[in-house]
C-alpha cells in the first residue's frame, strides 16, 4: 500500500484552505465572543503572509486574539513585552562568548518563531522598535554582520493603545508601513458580553484552546494563497487606488509602493477565504481599509476639520472607478 503523501508535498487546494482556517477561525471564537470580521481580517493577514498591528483602548482582548490566534496553529511562539528597558538584542538575540569552545556563539532572541507577539510595542524606545524593520520584511535578523533567515510562517502580531501616551513612543512611519493592516477591536456587543461573563467568569477558555492546525499546513495555505489570479484590471484598479492617497489635498503622506504589494496580496487571501480562486474589485475594497488607513497622515487642515484618513480611504474607495467585468 502506497504511503499517504504529507501535506507539504501535495499540490494545495482551495476547499483545503477554507476547511483549515474554517478550523481556525471557530478556535479564536471559542475564546473572542461576538467579533467575527475581526478574527477574519486576523486570518487574511496571515495567509497574506504580512503583520498585523491591534490597536485599541485596554481591556478589549487584543492580547487575547493575537495569544488565541498563536494557540491555534502547532508552530513556535514567542511572546515579548516591550518596555522602555527593553535592547534589540533582546529582540534579535545576542552573540554570547562560550568559555569552552573559546567562540562566539549566536542566542537566539524570540524573533525566532512563526508568530511573535508583541505587546505594548509603542512602550519599547524607538532603537528596539526598528529592530523589527529587517525581520519584518526581509524575514532575517543580522547580527554581529551575520544572518539568519527566519521560517516560514512569520507573523508579527503587535499590540498597542492609542489613548496613552505617557511612557509610548509613536511607531515610526516606517514601522508603521511594514504592517500590512491595522485593526481596532472595538466594545463588544451586550450579548456577546453577557456571553464573556458566562463564559471567562469562571474559567480561562484559552488555556484549553488546543492547536487545529500544524505548521505545514498553514504554509500550503499561503502556497495556496500565492495562486489566487489577479487580472490585470484589477492590477490597475490596486494601482489606482493606492495613488489617489498620495494627491488626495487632505492627506501630507499617502502610501507606499509596499502598501500596494500589501493591498494585492491581502485581497488575494480574502478572495480564497471567501471560495475564490481569483481576486475581484470587492476583495480590494474590502480590504483597503485596514491595509491603508494606518500608513496615512493628515494634513494640518484636515486635522483641523477632525478628518481622518479612515474618512479618506472610504471616499477614494467610493470615488476610483471600478473595473468592468468582462
Amino acid at each position: 500500500m502506497a504511503a499517504t503523501p504529507d501535506v507539504t508535498d501535495t499540490e494545495p487546494r482551495l476547499e483545503d484552505l477554507v476547511d483549515t482556517a474554517h478550523r481556525i477561525r471557530a478556535a479564536i471564537e471559542s475564546v473572542i465572543e461576538g467579533k467575527g470580521e475581526v478574527v477574519r481580517l486576523t486570518l487574511t493577514v496571515l495567509l497574506a503572509e504580512g503583520h498585523l498591528l491591534i490597536e485599541d483602548v485596554p481591556g478589549v482582548g487584543k492580547t487575547m486574539l493575537a495569544k488565541a490566534l498563536a494557540r491555534s496553529i502547532d508552530c513556535p511562539v514567542k511572546r515579548v513585552q516591550f518596555t522602555p528597558d527593553l535592547l534589540p538584542s533582546d529582540v534579535t538575540g545576542v552573540s554570547a562568548y562560550n568559555q569552552q569552545t573559546r567562540e562566539f556563539e549566536f542566542k537566539p532572541g524570540p524573533i525566532f518563531a512563526n508568530i511573535v507577539v508583541g505587546d505594548e510595542i509603542n512602550r519599547a524606545s524607538p532603537k528596539t522598535q526598528s529592530a523589527l524593520l529587517e525581520c519584518m520584511e526581509e524575514h532575517q535578523v543580522t547580527v554581529d554582520g551575520l544572518t539568519y533567515p527566519l521560517d516560514t510562517p512569520f507573523m508579527v502580531i503587535a499590540t498597542q493603545n492609542p489613548i496613552e501616551m505617557e511612557g509610548t513612543y509613536p511607531l515610526p512611519e516606517a514601522q508603521r508601513d511594514r504592517f500590512t493592516a491595522r485593526i481596532a477591536m472595538g466594545y463588544p456587543e451586550p450579548a456577546a458580553e453577557l456571553e464573556m461573563l458566562d463564559v471567562h467568569g469562571a474559567s480561562q477558555p484559552l488555556l484549553k484552546l488546543e492547536p487545529v492546525a500544524t505548521t505545514a499546513e498553514v504554509r500550503a495555505l499561503i502556497q495556496a494563497v500565492r495562486t489566487v489570479y489577479v487580472s490585470q484590471p484589477v492590477k490597475r484598479y490596486a494601482v489606482d487606488l493606492v495613488a489617489a492617497t498620495r494627491h488626495n489635498p487632505d492627506l501630507r503622506l499617502g502610501a507606499s509602493p509596499r502598501a500596494t504589494l500589501h493591498l494585492v496580496r491581502s485581497a488575494r487571501a480574502h478572495a480564497a477565504l471567501s471560495g475564490r480562486d481569483y481576486v475581484i474589485p470587492d476583495d480590494l475594497q474590502e480590504m483597503a481599509l485596514p491595509v491603508l488607513a494606518h500608513r496615512l497622515l493628515p494634513s494640518l487642515e484636515a486635522q483641523g476639520q477632525r478628518r481622518h484618513p479612515e474618512q479618506v480611504v472610504t471616499e477614494l474607495v467610493g470615488r476610483v472607478p471600478v473595473p468592468e467585468a468582462r
